[in-house]
């Protein structure tokens, strides 16, 4: 008995420690993050989001990154995956991958802030390299473990080392020398957590996983061209019928729905940085017809597109990246 209500103290320190931790880091946030939405830093890489309501779904894609919740609410859905996180959540896109996002919880007295950290795979590859055997082999029996998205409760340790970063968003003349190495150790304790195994399965060169990843890519440089799965099997040394599988176990949608989500991005971010017309814009992305466009338009944002671009020019422009 007394082993037990030992072990339940413990257990209540420690969730009480990283409380705290999260309301350090959120102080920390908010002076950097005055407005709603996602917004830049003069650290490389480091983003920073806030809310103060609870906001509509709005479709997004995720690029590799990591990303803890420091307060607040958010459900993301990739395809058929529906993925809720609260106070120091933990997401990791191991891959460019189109979402729909909702702040679920947040208030002008306590809104939503989030530390996105923009990961280069490479950064991860050469961690894993020098790390070596020092890491464990991914668990096979997780039947989830190639999905391009996971989340997990982040640790002591992750916590403090975002919260590192943040802080040296005060200081420019150290930052510029110890950003880096924060950056670092945030990947390091990713890769040695829960959510290494995936990670891992990405980085490695010989899995099904990291084939899926250069995939990914050639269909993000070339979304404009038409879709020849032929084409892209071959490249990954996979048959068409593994590479289907396989793509939909990584992002939860086929190749030509996952194609069709990044022309439709992009012609939304042309149409309101650049001031394209619909149809320009559907052209430019790889549509032959502006009214099959507008129509997959529509399905996808919940408007016309000019009725879209209207709206969101009346909005905080930062509020489309959420």
């Amino acid at each position: 008995m007394k082993a037990s209500t030992s072990t339940v103290s413990t257990e209540n320190e420690a969730a009480e420690e990283l409380r705290r931790l999260g309301e350090i880091l959120s102080r920390k946030i908010l002076p950097w993050a005055p407005l709603d939405g996602l917004q830049p830093t003069p650290i490389e890489g480091l983003e920073l989001i806030r809310s103060d309501t609870p906001t509509t779904c709005v479709s997004s894609v995720y690029e590799p990154s990591l990303c803890l919740i420091a307060q607040g609410g958010k459900t993301v859905w990739l395809g058929d995956k529906e993925i809720v996180y609260g106070p120091l959540s933990c997401l990791v896109s191991s891959v460019h991958l189109p979402v729909l996002g909702q702040v679920t919880q947040a208030s002008p007295d306590k809104p939503y802030l989030g530390v996105k950290l923009s990961v280069d795979p490479q950064e991860v590859t050469d961690l894993i390299i020098e790390l070596g055997d020092d890491l464990s082999e991914p668990e096979e029996e997780c039947p989830d473990i190639s999905c391009g998205l996971c989340r997990t409760q982040a640790e002591k340790g992750m916590v403090e080392a975002v919260t590192r970063l943040v802080s040296l968003l005060d200081s420019p003349a150290d930052a510029r020398i110890l950003a880096p190495l924060a950056r670092r150790e945030i990947i390091y304790r990713a890769l040695i957590g829960e959510t290494g195994p995936r990670m891992r399965r990405f980085a490695s060169a010989d899995s099904q996983a990291h084939r899926i990843s250069k995939v990914i890519a050639v269909l993000k440089d070339r979304f404009t061209e038409p879709l020849r799965i032929r084409e892209l099997a071959e490249q990954a040394n996979m048959s068409e019928s593994s590479l289907f599988h396989s793509f939909k176990q990584v992002t939860r949608m086929s190749p030509l729905q996952f194609q069709k989500k990044l022309r439709l991005h992009e012609a939304r971010r042309l149409m309101l940085s650049e001031g394209l017309e619909a149809a320009t814009a559907s052209f430019r992305v790889g549509y032959e017809s502006p009214s099959h466009f507008s129509r997959e338009y529509s399905r996808l944002f919940g408007a016309p597109p000019r009725a879209d671009v209207i709206k969101l020019r009346g909005e905080t422009p930062q509020a489309v990246r959420l």
